[in-house]
Formats: structure tokens, sequence, C-alpha cells
């Protein structure tokens, strides 16, 4: 492999970036990024906690195994998260409505089937739109959501006539990076940080207050660049599709900044 082989393969040779979450998600991502030459740093700024109704949360995945639904949506990786954690069960008579293909990959990194991922809008209400278009008939459906989430899916789900049972899954926490990262983030040894969600961005802004200028902050699609923004975050790319390996791919297109100490104080 001669040298500008290399560089058209391995555009991230060099880059150290950020993955802000981890199990099997956060280790695919990582994966991803070393096949195409950067070094991930894998430190996860957000987790679970147990949702404050467990009892609601095991019935129902109870319910879930025994076949009482005809759907199962589920609007977050992390959902997947809380499903894998529980071992549920899935019968193969339950179709499964992921969000968007970052929440359908998440699912089939576990081994869970996905029999719809909303075309365009990758959204609660895009999800919605497309079951409604879908099922004529009232289903059973079975939305997990966390303790944050706006209702919204399961009220146009029971408007168009569906039987909707929502349960809070989980209940989204901050986690402490090491005093290392927080270290090689302000002083630049971190390249880019991958924003996936809302609550990562609330994450980065409040956990490295001091984010040199020539760090990347890249967001996985409009919806998560806009709630970055509000939290207060530069977003430098967006990616055009709501998925890691657009967001990997938007990333490449820069050439890494060698010029860390010109930013230096």
């Amino acid at each position: 492999m001669t040298s500008s082989d290399s560089k058209q393969d391995r555009p991230l040779d060099g880059w150290r970036v950020l993955v802000p979450r981890g199990g099997p998600w956060g280790d695919g991502v990582a994966a991803s990024l070393r096949t195409q030459g950067a070094v991930p740093v894998v430190a996860p700024l957000i987790n679970f906690a147990p949702t404050t109704d467990q009892a609601a949360l095991d019935r129902a995945l109870e319910q879930l195994a025994a076949g009482e639904f005809d759907w199962l949506t589920i609007t977050s990786a992390t959902t997947v998260d809380v499903l894998f954690a529980h071992r549920a069960v899935v019968p193969r008579s339950t179709r499964i409505a992921a969000v968007g293909e970052t929440t359908a990959a998440a699912l089939q990194a576990v081994g869970y089937e996905v029999d719809l991922v909303p075309e365009d809008d990758n959204s609660a209400e895009g999800m919605a739109a497309q079951l409604i278009a879908l099922e004529s008939e009232p289903r059973r459906i079975l939305t997990l959501r966390s303790e944050i989430a706006k209702p919204v899916l399961t009220r146009s789900l029971i408007e168009a006539g569906h039987d909707v049972q929502s349960v809070v899954a989980y209940r989204t926490v901050g986690v402490p990076v090491t005093e290392r990262i927080k270290r090689d983030v302000e002083n630049g040894r971190i390249n880019a940080i991958l924003i996936t969600s809302g609550s990562v961005a609330e994450q980065v802004r409040e956990q490295f207050p001091d984010i040199p200028d020539n760090t990347l902050l890249a967001a996985i699609g409009p919806r998560t660049a806009s709630d970055a923004r509000k939290a207060g975050l530069p977003i430098s790319v967006v990616a055009d599709r709501q998925t890691v390996d657009a967001l990997i791919d938007a990333v490449s297109h820069f050439t890494l900044p060698h010029a860390a100490d010109e930013f230096a104080p």
C-alpha cells in the first residue's frame, strides 16, 4: 500500500475521536473508526439509570415476551441497552419499529430484527406517521421511552385508534469522564467529538467547558445539531443522514488540525 492509497483508505489516520457512549453501540463505532485509521477514545458521557417504576417495565416486558403486542416502538439506542440488560424477549409475532438507522443498528447489534425505520423523518412524528399509514386496523403497541421524552408517538398512535401502552424504560444520567480524558479534550489531544443526541450535547457542554476552537464537534443529523446548538455547542459538521457511517464520513472530509498550539493561551 502506497502512502497515497493509505490516505484514501484511512482518511482519519492520526485522528483521536471521542465516542460518547459505551456498550455494543460504542464498540461498533470504535471498530468503524479504526477501519478509517482513527484512534477511538470511548468515554461514555451518558448512561441509563433504572426507571422509577421498575414494576411497570417488568410487567410490560413480560407481556411483550408473551406475544401480547403487535408492535414495539424504539426511539433511542439507549432503549436498546435497556432491552439488552433485561434480556428482553421479542417474539416473532411482534414487529419492531426503530426511529432511525442508529437505533436500528443498535437493535441488530444485539440480535433483534427491525421491521420498520421511517424513510424520511427520523423522529417520533415520522415513525407515528409511517406506522399509522401501514396499519389501518387497531393494533396493540408498546412504546418504550425515556423519562424526559415527550409522549408525541403515544399520543399520535392513540388518536389514530391504536391500543397503546407507554412505559418509561429508563432515566438518562450523566457519567463523569476521567481527569485524563478531560485534560485530553482541553489540551486539544482529542481531535473530534461525536455528538449523538441532545443528552450527549448537554454533557459535552457541562463536562468540557473549555473545548479548543479546532476540535471538531460532529452532530448525527440536523435534530441533534439543533439540540447541541441550544446547549451552546459550536457544531462544526452535521451528518446528512442519522447514521454512524454518515457521521464518520462527514468527519473524514476534514484535514487533521495539527496546529493545536496556535490556540493555546
